[in-house]
């Protein structure tokens, strides 16, 4: 059901059970009506201009590292009130930050290139959670997530609590590095952002994790699962600060 729901995303679940049908699988209209609701595979309407669906399957829960990632865009600016950009990656389940990259523009183009860079060093995850901002909508952007088979979730417009990792962690950004400091340069604003993403990774206590670091939730998650990939097998601490500044700068 889930297949036929993810290749005919606004096929409802008589058509659905026409084509299961089809295949030998038989059931009770009520029974199909259960099981389709309980899938969350529900059509929803559309209103308003048209936008990017997205994958039709529920959300999966963040049990486990790399399970989820949230992005999203904050906005700052340097020297005489130049904007500038800022892409956050978090980890939903240890709530590590993987990238903070910030630059005068940034494309759906670019943000596929960095998402390329965060899959080598953490692997790929198993689904990605963004707004309806057209760099996530892009050509682009939803061309890596079909050639990386990576399922993408948009959250409903104007409902940023759908998306409430991720909303944390940009009001702990704003509230203890972008409200307190000025930067001269875009450069500058760089530096910053990658020791205050080290900080906050490696040092930060955080409440949602028991008072550890995002590193050290990761870390026992993994050693519980077994599976820590290579790339993350670090103890040293000059290792991962290395680590954050080829991604961020």
């Amino acid at each position: 059901m889930q297949e036929i729901a993810g290749k005919r995303r606004r096929f409802g679940y008589r058509r659905i059970g026409v084509l299961l049908e089809r295949k030998g699988m038989i059931m009770n209209h009520k029974k199909l009506y259960r099981l389709y609701r309980e899938e969350g595979l529900s059509v929803k309407r559309r209103r308003g201009r048209k936008r990017a669906r997205g994958t039709r399957t529920p959300m999966p829960e963040a049990a486990r590292p790399n399970a989820r990632w949230s992005l999203d865009f904050l906005s700052d600016s340097f020297g005489a009130s130049r904007k500038f950009r800022i892409l956050a990656v978090i980890d939903d389940c240890c709530r590590e930050n993987l990238c903070l990259m910030a630059d005068t523009s940034i494309s759906g183009s670019r943000v596929a290139r960095e998402l390329d860079a965060l899959v080598r060093v953490y692997g790929k995850p198993g689904c990605i959670v963004s707004d309806n901002g057209t760099e996530f909508t892009s050509r682009a952007i939803l061309k890596w997530a079909d050639q990386n088979d990576v399922p993408w979730h948009y959250i409903d417009p104007g409902k940023p609590q759908q998306n409430a990792f991720i909303e944390s962690f940009n009001g702990s950004l704003r509230d203890e590095l972008l409200n307190e400091e000025i930067f001269d340069t875009l450069n500058d604003a760089r530096r910053k952002l990658a020791l205050w993403r080290y900080d906050y990774n490696a040092v930060r206590p955080h409440s949602s994790l028991g008072n550890q670091t995002p590193l050290q939730a990761r870390r026992a998650l993994e050693q519980f699962e077994g599976s820590a990939p290579g790339a993350l097998a670090q103890t040293e601490t000059h290792d991962y600060q290395n680590q954050t500044r080829r991604l961020s700068l």
